[in-house]
């Protein structure tokens, strides 16, 4: 097919990282006039950081149009300025790419509010913020499309507690979008990407080796042995190119019935997940007292356990401070 996205203007943050120049570039091979918005902080190989300029450079030596930003996606201000840098650059916006992304690591207790503020304004203010000033135009012209990058994280992952939570604030905030912009034309999906990107192949494991055990133990699927948890970075298998084309396929014509959804993509699979609801309900006309929870709870909880107390590993029970 031709170009599915010619003459769209879409805002890529986190726009010339790993995950996010193959975004970059493919929304210009598709025809799409792209605003690479990065701050350069991210390394994508040795002794390089991640360079909007260098991207918009690609984009235009293929033949395509682009411009670079170097606002911070992470408060109001630089959002703002980077929505006007579309608007002047292109007349509108079409399509944001909510890609921008920095997660901080410690223990729960350990935390610094400086350490919670980056990383909860990096996952989510700054997502809310690029909406905020991008939806207008998309409202008024009666179409647009969003795409939240949010995180297997979300589903529970120790030492990434901050991350985590930010990242699964925008399953939220994507919901919500959908309900809220759906009248105007506007789309709004997420997804979980899991790619071997510079930072996860060379840095990362490093970065929480002190949290290794506890990661193997509680985030493998239920019954598993620990090994089964230990992901697979292999930079062929799950390369960030390998990413990008459900993303700019959501931004396309032919995803045009997906609205307040989200996707795990990874390696050759995309896979849809299910939305929340009820498993197991009971009922007390009146209300309930802690008696009658006593007595009829199990039909909620029976099949539950604890899988969290790690009785069998006393050295991982042991608490520092």
């Amino acid at each position: 097919m031709g170009q599915r996205l010619a003459g769209k203007v879409a805002i890529v943050t986190g726009g010339a990282g790993s995950i996010g120049r193959e975004h970059s570039l493919l929304f210009a091979k598709e025809g799409a006039r792209v605003v690479v918005n990065d701050l350069g902080l991210a390394a994508v190989g040795d002794g390089q950081k991640a360079s909007a300029d260098r991207v918009v450079e690609e984009i235009r030596q293929a033949g395509g149009e682009a411009i670079a930003s170097s606002a911070s996606a992470a408060t109001f201000a630089g959002a703002e300025e980077i929505v006007q840098q579309a608007v002047e650059a292109f007349g509108t916006v079409d399509i944001l790419v909510n890609n921008a992304t920095s997660g901080g690591i410690n223990d729960i207790w350990r935390f610094t509010e400086k350490q919670f503020d980056q990383t909860v304004n990096s996952n989510f203010k700054g997502y809310f913020a690029m909406m905020k000033y991008a939806v207008p135009y998309m409202c008024r012209q009666g179409s647009g499309v969003i795409v939240n990058t949010s995180s297997g994280s979300g589903f529970g992952h120790p030492s990434n507690s901050v991350y985590a939570a930010a990242k699964e604030a925008l399953i939220g905030l994507t919901r919500t979008a959908a309900r809220e912009l759906g009248r105007f034309g506007v789309r709004c999906n997420a997804i979980r990407p899991s790619a071997a990107s510079f930072t996860a192949l060379n840095s990362y494991q490093e970065l929480t080796a002190r949290w290794s055990d506890l990661m193997a133990i509680t985030m493998r699927p239920k019954g598993a042995p620990p090994e089964s948890s230990n992901a697979s970075f292999d930079p062929d298998a799950r390369a960030p190119r390998k990413v990008s084309p459900f993303v700019v396929w959501l931004c396309t014509d032919a995803a045009r019935n997906v609205n307040g959804r989200s996707f795990h993509v990874y390696g050759d699979f995309v896979a849809r997940y299910s939305e929340p609801e009820d498993e197991r309900i009971i009922y007390a006309a009146g209300g309930w007292d802690l008696d009658a929870l006593d007595a009829a709870a199990s039909q909620l909880t029976s099949d539950l356990t604890n899988d969290y107390t790690l009785d069998e590993y006393p050295a991982l029970k042991v608490f520092e401070e």
